[in-house]
């Protein structure tokens, strides 16, 4: 896993993601964060893009989020945005139950449910206003109890409106899920096993609580909607490829080696265990304290067996930077990324290891696979910042206050940005790329910061009023 940040869920979870390799858990870091990890969003993808080509979507045009989350949850936000849980990731039995799920999203985003929720909202409140204008005039015609029970009761029936609406979305996106799962020669068992095992159980404490106050069908209601459409699919009883797999077994080692202890680490994949994925684990789980001869041990062998393994490389790589060896990490950095070109997590690596190894030696290269990774994820405010301290190590000045502009602008901190930028702009020379996005940068962050100001002066002079 590559040298990972975490960052907190914030924008970044829409749109900024700032991040490098492997998953290290920030200090402090929420108990929701964002894991950026280039093999298990590779594993993702795979499983992704066929449903979303299913649904004549645009696999380019829907990211896909890793939340750092034991609950058994996905969703959709921000427009085309897919976020998994790792608890979800973890529980599933098997890639078909993961990929289930992950059909159901994009179900939603098929469907257009988010701008629908939206108006649904809206329009819930019809009813509320509705309550609320009668209990006016009951109180005014003198029935106080019979108005106030009106009025309190006008969350409620917004509430049971929106609901409604939410109920009928969730069923839509199940059925859309399982269109798909067909399309794609996929059985639909694993959505029906996944409500089973995981969500069913749990049903009888969700019958307590009030119909108008539920999003989501039962899912006993649920598993019992799918279950005709999906026992007579032409693919029910398709398994999963030994590909999926392959790729689910390690998806879920690493996860559990970064996310639990060692010791929970272990019991899972115990040392009589000697698959490549149980080794992989333990190599994590040794790694992460500092237990380096056994993680490097582990990491040996799997090499020697795969050397043509691009995460293999890449976490030995990461295990040997992080432990003060840059110059013995550039290796498998570029090894890692050899075998897998183009992947701007790893280009990330390999240039911090050259500019920790060689420092202003190492700099011109970094400069360009960071350029690199910036053009595929413009968003990664870690890479912006790896950028601007290579660029000032040749001397850019200009250059590297401009990337600094972009990592500050990507993070939402438009004050930095725009300080950054009006710097960049008086040293770029005009009529350059370079000048004109830093001219942009002060224009958006510089209208940012002015909303922002406005809006404090308007909440400081309302302040009076409501004391």
């Amino acid at each position: 896993m590559q040298a990972n940040l975490i960052t907190h869920l914030r924008r970044a979870a829409i749109g900024a993601a700032a991040t490098f390799t492997a998953l290290v858990m920030a200090p402090g870091a929420a108990a929701q964060s964002l894991i950026r990890d280039a093999e298990i969003e590779e594993t993702l993808r795979v499983y992704t893009d066929p449903l979303l080509e299913a649904a004549g979507l645009a696999p380019a045009d829907v990211r896909i989020f890793i939340v750092d989350d034991d609950s058994l949850n996905a969703f959709v936000a921000g427009g085309q945005n897919i976020f998994v849980h790792t608890g979800l990731i973890l529980e599933a039995d098997t890639p078909n139950e993961l990929i289930g799920v992950l059909a159901h999203e994009t179900g939603h985003i098929s469907g257009g449910h988010l701008a629908r929720r939206r108006q649904a909202a809206g329009q819930a409140m019809g009813p509320a206003l509705i309550s609320i204008g009668l209990g006016v005039l009951a109180i005014a015609a003198g029935a106080p109890d019979a108005g106030a029970a009106l009025i309190a009761g006008s969350q409620q029936f917004a509430m049971a409106s929106f609901v409604r609406h939410t109920q009928v979305q969730e069923s839509a996106a199940d059925q859309a899920g399982a269109e798909f799962l067909e399309a794609t020669g996929q059985s639909g068992r694993g959505l029906i096993s996944f409500f089973n095992d995981n969500l069913r159980p749990y049903e009888f404490q969700t019958r307590r609580v009030p119909p108008y106050l539920m999003t989501h069908p039962y899912s006993s209601d649920r598993v019992e909607a799918l279950r005709e459409r999906v026992e007579r699919s032409e693919h029910y009883d398709t398994p999963d490829s030994e590909d999926y797999l392959r790729r689910f077994a390690f998806m879920q080692a690493k996860l559990v080696g970064f996310i639990r202890s060692q010791g929970q680490t272990l019991a899972r994949y115990p040392r009589s265990d000697t698959s490549q994925p149980a080794r992989y684990a333990r190599a994590v789980a040794y790694y992460r304290v500092s237990d380096l001869e056994r993680a490097t041990a582990e990491l040996d062998s799997l090499i020697a067996e795969d050397p043509d393994n691009a995460y293999y490389q890449e976490l030995m790589g990461q295990i040997l930077f992080e432990s003060g060896r840059s110059e013995e990490s550039v290796s498998y950095h570029r090894r890692s990324l050899e075998l897998d070109p183009g992947q701007p997590l790893l280009q990330i690596n390999l240039a911090r290891a050259l500019i920790a190894a060689e420092g202003r030696a190492g700099a011109d290269e970094a400069v360009t696979l960071l350029s690199a990774a910036v053009a595929r994820e413009p968003d990664n405010a870690f890479a912006w910042r790896e950028l601007a301290s290579a660029r000032d190590l040749r001397g850019e000045r200009a250059l590297a206050e401009l990337a600094s502009a972009e990592q500050n602008f990507s993070i939402g901190d438009y004050g930095r940005a725009l300080n950054f930028a009006e710097r960049a702009r008086r040293d770029l020379p005009r009529n350059t790329p370079a000048y004109q996005r830093a001219a942009d940068i002060v224009t958006f962050a510089g209208q940012e910061v002015r909303d922002r100001a406005r809006e404090r002066d308007r909440r400081s002079l309302d302040l009076p009023a409501r004391r």
